[in-house]
């Protein structure tokens, strides 16, 4: 069955229909996709349907409660109530570019205004311990996994997202990311959840932990294996968290301690920060030839779960507007819009009660990783990074052109490749 739903009547929906009628006992899955959308109205559904759901009952302090929780059949056994920071943390972290374009009227604006409004509701409720959907802080070191989206969500979204939120509840925050220093992280990508959390701590101008920062970007530096990867961890693997994690908590980390390239301190450089940046456009490079013909992407590697999760780097790129010469705003708009259809264009990502589902296109909980639970699953919307980009910007607003693949599979002439020093 599909949802014909035009943006504009959802938006007018959004201003007269109370929260909690809208999220009701069965928030609404995903389905969009009328041939006549552009692009960009296509993505705006996608991550509205992914967010709706999460948003509007944690807003109301009901997700806890609501939320219909999936488990890995191998689940370790941790308190499963873990899943409900990995849910809002890795959803505000996609969505948090999105919902910080300022108001101009349109229907889109809309959209993002009731979630901005639901979004800092949820933030106070996660930290609130009279809410009960205060979330996990004190226990189980996967807190600091999720804590550190969260962070990141603020670093993308700083004055939408954290400045409005009040003193008391800005004093819990930055309270609870102090704690989770009582975290010995795992020699792997984990080094870069504590440096993020010690990041925004540094730009929120609250005492941070220099050495949490600097001896994990370092050991991230070490891993750097070439031609755009870094091994996670001594042993090289070849799974998507470079995506998930690596290069863009490194950059964000990197931009925080060098203002974006514009200066250094004693250990970091405009240079690192150059470096990293041009790491992760050959990484894009990769990840735009890896997109198929057909607008699918190899599932190889641990947590493909995650979905569209995989495009992060790509999404950054687009939406700090780093894209490399290689590639053009149309052809990647083109190749990451490709990818969204193949994987929302109908609801069989999403529970009966409008929550993603275990599996990597569809219900396929055999796949899932020992600690995935379906709120670990809201990754997918690190892929939606360039809707933070006016729909007036290039972006969006460039033709559409045959990515690379298409052109080589389809005859076409197509740049040829060449590994990155």
């Amino acid at each position: 069955m599909k949802k014909t739903a035009i943006l504009s009547f959802a938006a007018a929906l959004l201003m007269s229909v109370p929260a909690a009628a809208i999220s009701g006992d069965k928030p609404k899955t995903g389905e969009y996709l009328p041939e006549t959308l552009t692009d960009r109205e296509k993505w705006c559904d996608a991550l509205y349907t992914m967010a709706e759901p999460v948003l509007s009952l944690m807003s109301e302090g009901r997700l806890q409660e609501k939320m219909l929780v999936e488990t890995s059949p191998t689940w370790d056994g941790r308190d499963v109530r873990v899943t409900y920071m990995e849910c809002f943390g890795r959803l505000m972290a996609g969505l948090a570019p999105w919902i910080s374009l300022p108001d101009d009227g349109t229907d889109e604006c809309m959209m993002r205004k009731q979630l901005r409004e639901w979004a800092l509701s949820s933030y106070r409720n996660a930290v609130d311990p009279e809410s009960p959907d205060c979330l996990l802080w004190e226990s189980e070191d996967q807190t600091l996994v999720d804590a550190a989206y969260i962070a990141e969500s603020f670093l993308r979204g700083y004055d939408a997202l954290w400045i409005p939120l009040d003193s008391l509840t800005k004093q819990r925050y930055i309270r609870a990311f102090s704690q989770l220093r009582r975290v010995d992280p795992p020699y792997s990508n984990w080094l870069l959840f504590s440096a993020t959390v010690e990041c925004f701590l540094k730009k929120a101008a609250s005492a941070q932990d220099n050495y949490r920062i600097s001896s994990s970007l370092r050991k991230i530096k070490e891993w750097y294996v070439g031609d755009g990867w870094y091994s996670d961890g001594p042993h090289f693997a070849f799974d998507y968290y470079n995506s998930y994690v690596i290069h863009p908590m490194y950059v964000e980390c990197m931009e925080v301690l060098t203002d974006g390239g514009k200066y250094g301190g004693a250990a970091y450089s405009a240079a690192d920060f150059n470096e990293a940046v041009g790491r992760m456009q050959r990484f894009g490079m990769i990840l735009e030839r890896l997109i198929s013909p057909e607008g699918t992407y190899p599932a190889v590697g641990r947590s493909i779960t995650y979905r569209t999760g995989v495009l992060q780097p790509l999404a950054m790129l687009a939406w700090r507007g780093w894209l490399p010469g290689e590639l053009s705003e149309g052809q990647v708009r083109a190749a990451m819009t490709a990818v969204i259809d193949n994987m929302f264009g109908d609801s069989r990502n999403y529970n009966k009660k409008g929550f993603l589902t275990l599996g990597f296109n569809g219900s396929q909980p055999e796949i899932s990783d020992y600690y995935t639970n379906n709120g670990s699953l809201y990754m997918a919307s690190l892929a939606f990074l360039p809707l933070g980009l006016p729909a007036d910007d290039p972006f969006w607003t460039s033709s559409p052109e045959d990515w690379t693949s298409k052109k080589a599979w389809e005859g076409k002439d197509f740049p040829r490749d060449h590994s990155y020093r």
